[in-house]
């Protein structure tokens, strides 16, 4: 007992750590006789400490205890999930495992609660973006899509949008995987791959419970987004996110996934496509990082020209033409308020 205290307590401190860092990640790398722990801070590793063979191994144990894991499977990648508190703070961790040539590799990522949720305005977004943004949520019906890399913020995005339009009035329901964060008044389902509990089988069954508002984790494959646009067309407001790096390439992706381009015009309220940059303090020292958006509304003028043939020069530019919100414009009011370098690339 009084070594797996110890390794509890190892563990409490790691995390600890990780909330003061404000860490997105830990991860747990093993090596032939030791292990490294280093966390992500601001998009960039950071190297916290080294552990022996013996540490590693029960740390291990301990973490896929605590996410319900099954801890004689060493050879399968796992997932799970737990709530701790760190510092009278509730902080919800997702756990992924990776059998490597040394052992498990084990990533956190953590979510502290009080923190996910944001509002438009701490999002980044500008005051002509929150605009157009609450133009797409006033919309009964259609489909909204929110693009960016992984780790780029797009379910913080996802869920102030779910926040503002939450009512009791609405019938709200999702299909995630991982549910992120347990909010109030949304039905949230978890997608279960084992049992056959996938997005495309999940959303289908969501259409059965007479929902208002329908977000989608993850749009991945063409019978997913066939079934979110159908949604969108017959009465629902769907929300998704895509992996694109920037706006009009989700219009081109649902193209390319063979999604007809009648339907896209058909559905389609908008894009909301997002990057991270490093916020500034000085010139040596950076707190943090914020979003900078490029954001398409589709006006009917606009969805003319989405056919099998438009590509995405073309349709980039006749955004732009409609009033397109862009990265650069987003980069210049930060630079002009002193929150990043001039130098400074947003993360694709």
């Amino acid at each position: 007992m009084l070594g797996r205290d110890r390794i509890s307590n190892l563990l409490n401190d790691i995390l600890s750590k990780a909330v003061e860092m404000k860490a997105s990640d830990v991860h747990i790398e093993p090596f032939d006789e030791y292990a490294v722990i280093r966390m992500r801070v601001d998009g960039e590793l950071i190297k916290i400490m080294e552990i022996d063979e013996v540490d590693y191994l029960e740390l291990t144990t301990v973490i896929k205890l605590s996410a319900s894991m099954d801890i004689a499977e060493k050879r399968l990648p796992q997932d799970g999930r737990t709530d701790i508190s760190v510092e009278e703070k509730s902080i919800d961790i997702r756990v992924s495992t990776m059998p490597t040539i040394y052992g498990e590799k084990v990533v956190l990522r953590i979510l502290e609660r009080n923190s996910f949720l944001k509002k438009k305005r701490e999002l980044g977004l500008t005051n002509e973006a929150m605009e157009v943004v609450d133009s797409m949520l006033e919309k009964k019906y259609g489909l909204i899509l929110v693009t960016g890399a992984t780790g780029s913020g797009k379910t913080t995005t996802v869920y102030s949008m779910l926040s503002e339009l939450k009512d009791e009035s609405k019938n709200i329901m999702t299909i995630e995987n991982p549910v992120e964060y347990k909010m109030e008044g949304v039905n949230q389902i978890q997608v279960n791959q084992k049992i056959g509990l996938t997005f495309e089988t999940g959303l289908r069954s969501i259409l059965r419970q007479d929902p208002d508002i329908i977000m989608v984790g993850e749009i991945r494959d063409s019978e997913t987004a066939k079934i979110a646009i159908r949604a969108a067309i017959t009465g629902h407001l769907v929300i998704s996110t895509l992996h694109t790096s920037d706006a009009a390439s989700a219009i081109i992706r649902l193209v390319e996934m063979g999604i007809e381009p009648y339907l896209i015009r058909a559905s389609i309220i908008g894009v909301i496509s997002q990057k991270l940059v490093k916020k500034r303090v000085n010139k040596s020292k950076y707190a943090g990082r914020t979003a900078i958006f490029e954001i398409i509304m589709l006006g009917e003028k606009l969805k003319s020209y989405i056919d099998q043939t438009c590509d995405l020069a073309t349709l980039r530019n006749k955004a732009m033409d409609e009033g397109m919100i862009t990265f650069e414009s987003c980069l210049k009011n930060l630079i002009v308020d002193n929150e990043i370098e001039i130098s400074e690339e947003p993360r694709r």
